[in-house]
């Protein structure tokens, strides 16, 4: 499905980055897997960046090649983390690096960003996500502050982001056939399940019991995948849950169904 394209997986040593690499690189691809770490058995070539870091977001885009068919946008942090560095990494790192990286993009390229269930309620917070879409690394801290944005939200709020960031650039760059979608993982197996539980208690533990099982990276690559490929290449600005059928509970529960 893949053969003769180049695509480019952030978030690659572990977890779900690590599941679509694999995959990708399994069905043709050339796959440059981009972290902050070195994966253990990335395939393809590896390029290390910190995209929490502005310098190193440059650095990488020009030691990246022109020409990729595709961007996986999956690396991210969990709501343990600083909420700076929450927002950092989640939103602001994965919007700089995807705007910088378009003009080397192929043409028809498509990019996918991983969301979250977490991100479902972006229509009531619309205020503070128009005010961060001139957001800057350095005027984090003090955005965080005047929104109220602290703890877990710091992670709710940056997936909202990236949600409506996605449905806006549904036709951005048609010009050039290239295409952006999101998916929207519920509680997924990963090193940071964890930290979600942690972060969100007894309402994460409830989601868990209303679940049949957590989802593994393995349910999730796959999406991405078909998101990557050609046999998408209508589908723009959409945000596709893969969650077990959590977001239909929640959406039933929001209407009384």
């Amino acid at each position: 499905m893949f053969q003769n394209k180049t695509i480019i997986v952030t978030g690659a040593a572990s977890g779900i980055g690590a599941a679509t690499a694999q995959l990708l690189a399994g069905q043709g691809a050339e796959v440059i897997a981009v972290d902050r770490v070195q994966p253990a058995a990335a395939p393809g070539r590896f390029v290390q960046a910190d995209l929490s870091d502005p310098a190193d977001i440059r650095r990488l885009v020009a030691e990246l090649p022109g020409g990729a068919h595709g961007l996986a946008n999956i690396a991210g942090v969990p709501p343990t983390r600083p909420a700076a560095q929450v927002l950092k990494v989640n939103l602001l790192g994965l919007r700089q690096l995807t705007l910088q990286l378009v003009p080397k993009l192929a043409d028809g390229a498509s990019i996918v960003n991983l969301a979250s269930l977490a991100g479902m309620g972006w229509p009531q917070a619309v205020p503070a996500l128009r005010a961060s879409e001139s957001l800057d690394f350095d005027g984090v801290e003090a955005f965080c502050e005047r929104h109220g944005i602290a703890g877990a939200r710091s992670y709710f709020f940056a997936k909202e982001a990236l949600i409506a960031w996605t449905h806006q650039q549904r036709w951005a760059w048609r010009a050039r056939g290239i295409r952006m979608n999101a998916v929207s993982p519920g509680p997924v197996d990963t090193p940071i399940l964890g930290d979600f539980i942690q972060t969100l208690g007894a309402r994460a533990e409830e989601d868990m019991r209303v679940m049949d099982r957590p989802g593994r990276p393995g349910d999730i690559a796959p999406v991405v995948a078909f998101l990557l490929s050609d046999a998408s290449a209508w589908v723009r600005g959409a945000n596709i849950p893969a969650d077990g059928g959590m977001h239909a509970k929640l959406l039933c529960d929001m209407h009384g169904l």
